[in-house]
């Protein structure tokens, strides 16, 4: 018998069905019903909703973004890194010249922090490997809302202003992103007519008109107008990697992550230092056990903005970053009497959302879409 009773004094109930799409928008979720009363499977579900979250939350995600996710068929894990590479012209030679010579990495912002999208090839591999529905009828949804448009709802209006004040006068942002001048304002109907198109596009040709056609040539005529360095060919050339997931066992549960160049190996990390803690007897919700996971979570994050790259490019491999006795030797830096700063590391910043779906045959999706900063 599932057990639902829990400590908290609000009333939760469990939600049982055969089929389920989970994430912040309602719009989007709704889409992704709507593909598996059509016939659809959990991945079906995920790419439809992902496509239409793309929509209703810019601020997190967009069709420029990458992917993650991670998918069980029923019988096995799988795992899918859709993050695109740098452009090819991308050096520290190119960024010295152009930036001065104390420049050797991207920008935060403009045309040269752009890199390959991948999270639309994401979805066209999730699509051929697993999904049960043409492509095209997968999108056809995402396209009608970016059609008949949404109402902006509070929180995400509120972090649309946020970035308007920083992106406002970044090239195309204000055509797209502040139609009549300004930024969408609480239950204001927001349309993008342009992606419907491109949506209907990608569905249609299963992604060529974006890596390799129509939209590709926009991207490079669009970039090469502002001085980027991201061309068609750099489109062309990507391809999403299936990829092992990384996993973590804690006190019974196996956690799963997808690793570098994600950083959900920071998960990973913190659970192996909770590992080495009573966290039941510290109490529930006490201020003991909170700063412990908040103290992990920082040994994690130092690690990560240390070390986490392109996997090719790491110094430390993701297996001495899960080292056991690795994890033992942090867990001992943990004073639980005073917060710490454990290294050097950037705030988490940038927008991402999350989604997850499943099936009544068992397939579940895990999936993350995410246009980072």
């Amino acid at each position: 018998m599932f057990s639902y009773t829990h400590p908290y004094p609000s009333a939760r109930l469990p939600v049982f069905a055969r089929n389920l799409v989970t994430t912040s928008q309602p719009l989007a979720a709704q889409v992704g019903l709507r593909v598996l009363q059509q016939g659809g499977n959990a991945v079906d579900a995920a790419i439809a909703t992902a496509a239409t979250m793309a929509l209703c939350e810019p601020t997190g995600n967009g069709l420029g973004g990458d992917a993650f996710c991670i998918l069980w068929d029923g019988q096995q894990l799988h795992g899918l890194n859709a993050a695109g590479p740098a452009p090819a012209a991308w050096n520290r030679d190119y960024f010295e010249r152009k930036y001065g010579a104390a420049a050797a990495s991207p920008p935060l912002r403009g045309i040269d922090s752009i890199t390959v999208p991948g999270g639309v090839g994401g979805w066209v591999a999730l699509s051929q490997r697993f999904g049960r529905l043409p492509l095209d009828q997968v999108l056809a949804p995402a396209a009608e809302v970016a059609e008949r448009g949404y109402l902006v709802p509070v929180v995400v209006q509120q972090k649309w202003a946020t970035g308007a004040a920083e992106l406002g006068a970044q090239p195309g942002f204000a055509q797209a992103f502040m139609p009549g001048g300004h930024v969408p304002r609480v239950g204001e109907l927001f349309r993008l007519p342009q992606a419907a198109r491109a949506l209907r596009l990608i569905g249609q040709t299963q992604g060529r008109a974006y890596y390799d056609g129509e939209i590709a040539d926009a991207i490079e005529r669009f970039v090469a107008a502002h001085g980027g360095a991201l061309r068609r060919s750099d489109m062309a050339a990507y391809q999403p990697e299936w990829v092992e997931p990384l996993a973590m066992d804690y006190r019974g549960y196996t956690l799963h992550e997808i690793g570098p160049s994600t950083q959900g190996i920071a998960a990973l990390i913190a659970l192996g230092i909770l590992a080495h803690f009573d966290v039941r007897a510290l109490g529930l919700d006490t201020a003991a056990m909170y700063h412990v996971q908040i103290e992990a979570m920082k040994l994690a994050f130092a690690d990560v903005y240390a070390h986490v790259a392109e996997p090719t490019s790491m110094a430390v491999t993701a297996a001495q970053m899960l080292d056991a006795s690795y994890l033992q030797s942090r867990a001992k830096l943990i004073d639980m009497h005073r917060a710490q700063d454990f290294g050097p590391g950037l705030q988490l910043t940038g927008g991402t959302i999350y989604l997850t779906t499943a099936d009544d045959s068992g397939m579940m999706v895990s999936f993350i879409q995410s246009n980072y900063l």
